[in-house]
């Protein structure tokens, strides 16, 4: 069967359900972390947390917010990272799904310098908070055209010094090499279902640079990377 990737698709994921819980998500979310680390996908957005820090005195506090943190496997690598290198990092998960953030609690009891919270992205009190970097790991698919120049928007307003977004290429080629994948880790059905509709929602690279010509942004960089994935650095300083 042909796999058809001209447009974005509108078809909605089983994770979007923000009242979701129990079993399968966790599973699903502990071996979507799984992936994205071995995939390099956690290395990736690290490696753009790095770029955007060239510069900035590591004596100063780094409020460093993490969109649609699933079970906050991004935030423990940064809290790790950032001990390891003498920075002052203060890191901050967003979820909208209640399940997801009481599991990343759970998971990194171990990390003082990380907190979570429970809160729609698009409502005013994710509006009104302060921070230096924003981090969209697999998250900014998931929203419409519309609603990313919205978010982008926030994000360029809010962020003192830059935005990382890390998200999917959508080809066929993804799509069928996640099909192999899906047998080769066992995905439950939620996980495959999800893991190839998120492709079928990824970009390519002139959409991203389209919304960036939309957002007037004057500093940022669009790479593709291994694993079919692009990286979209935008620096405020």
């Amino acid at each position: 069967m042909m796999i058809n990737t001209k447009y974005r698709t509108d078809e909605p994921e089983i994770m979007d359900d923000f009242a979701m819980e129990g079993e399968i998500l966790r599973d699903a979310l502990d071996k979507i972390a799984k992936i994205n680390r071995l995939l390099g996908g956690n290395q990736l957005t690290l490696q753009g947390v790095q770029q955007l820090l060239k510069g900035i005195p590591k004596d100063r506090e780094i409020t460093i917010v993490d969109i649609g943190c699933g079970n906050g496997d991004m935030l423990r690598s940064l809290a790790d990272y950032g001990k390891q290198n003498n920075y002052r990092f203060k890191l901050i998960g967003i979820d909208a799904n209640a399940f997801t953030i009481s599991h990343a609690k759970t998971l990194s009891k171990a990390q003082e310098n990380i907190s979570y919270q429970c809160q729609d992205i698009f409502e005013a009190e994710f509006k009104a908070l302060d921070y230096d970097i924003v981090l969209c790991t697999l998250t900014l698919h998931h929203f419409k055209d519309e609603e990313i120049l919205s978010l982008m928007q926030v994000f360029y307003q809010k962020a003192s010094i830059g935005i990382v977004i890390n998200d999917l290429q959508r080809s066929a080629i993804a799509y069928r090499l996640f099909q192999a994948l899906c047998f080769v880790f066992q995905l439950n059905d939620m996980s495959r279902e999800d893991g190839l509709v998120s492709i079928l929602r990824g970009f390519k690279k002139a959409e991203l640079e389209h919304y960036s010509k939309e957002l007037e942004l004057k500093k940022y960089t669009i790479q593709w990377k291994w694993a079919f994935r692009y990286q979209w650095i935008i620096q405020k300083i």
